[in-house]
């Protein structure tokens, strides 16, 4: 028929396919990227729920008196609610876990930032196939082994089993480790070649925004009301021994956006 041959025509019918196919692909990804993010947020958030589960049981556990009585000292805690093993005896495991910071300022406790552990050799015992882990960050250098893009745990940061029972610390460490399990005290997580790696997408999901580790442990400049329940027993913890006030959510909204700087935090 004529009008097909018409070139105007043809290009218009050309140009108009072209647009409809941009229209059905953008939008696909669009509604990708959006189901990804909701995701995100879902699992940071089961994340915070488990978290405070799991550290409520360990400062109730009557093994955990070091734990709870050296709190107040503490510049970070770092809880991973379930590390999964992937053999019987002794094998790598993986799991996710979140860190909040003390700031050395001001002593008020930060929001969640989100990660991932992985290669961690588990001497555990018959029966126990996954562990609660809850690392106390001891010292700065410890903290900024954290806050690196990539926290391989060697020799240059020393990481140690934490006193359980009757016992006490008998050498210094940077990072101190406890784990628990169904079967209870486990003395035999060896940290050691476990990689410990941010997670930026749980990190934006939950504060609606990108973010980095240092403004969420540093400068202490997002909040999310859902992670309240675990930093207040976080700050809890800390105060029955040292007396420090705990400061909620309304109050950091209040404070204003900067909290204070800390050694080698980059102000901008």
């Amino acid at each position: 028929m004529f009008f097909l041959k018409s070139p105007l025509l043809a290009s218009g019918i050309s140009t108009g396919l072209f647009l409809c196919c941009v229209l059905l692909f953008f939008p696909a990804r669009g509604l990708s990227k959006t189901a990804s993010s909701s995701q995100d947020l879902l699992d940071a958030g089961e994340l915070v729920e488990k978290s405070n589960i799991v550290l409520r049981a360990f400062l109730q556990d009557p093994n955990m008196k070091w734990f709870r009585d050296n709190m107040s000292t503490v510049r970070g805690v770092f809880i991973v609610p379930q590390m999964l093993r992937g053999t019987f005896l002794i094998g790598s495991s993986e799991g996710t876990g979140l860190l909040f910071a003390r700031s050395l300022t001001t002593g008020k406790w930060s929001y969640p930032g989100f990660y991932a552990i992985d290669s961690v050799s588990m001497g555990l015992q018959i029966g126990a196939d996954a562990a609660e882990i809850i690392l106390l960050i001891m010292t700065e250098q410890g903290m900024q082994a954290m806050l690196s893009s990539e926290f391989k745990i060697d020799s240059k940061v020393v990481v140690a089993a934490g006193p359980v029972g009757d016992g006490s610390l008998q050498h210094p460490a940077d990072i101190l480790s406890f784990a628990r399990s169904m079967m209870g005290i486990i003395s035999g997580v060896s940290l050691a070649g476990a990689v410990i790696t941010p997670q930026s997408a749980l990190n934006t999901a939950y504060y609606d925004r990108p973010v980095s580790l240092e403004d969420i442990l540093l400068r202490q400049v997002v909040s999310n009301y859902k992670a309240e329940s675990l930093r207040r027993r976080i700050a809890t913890a800390a105060e029955e021994v040292s007396g420090a006030r705990y400061e909620g959510y309304e109050g950091m909204k209040g404070r204003g956006r900067k909290v204070g700087r800390l050694p080698g935090e980059v102000t901008r």
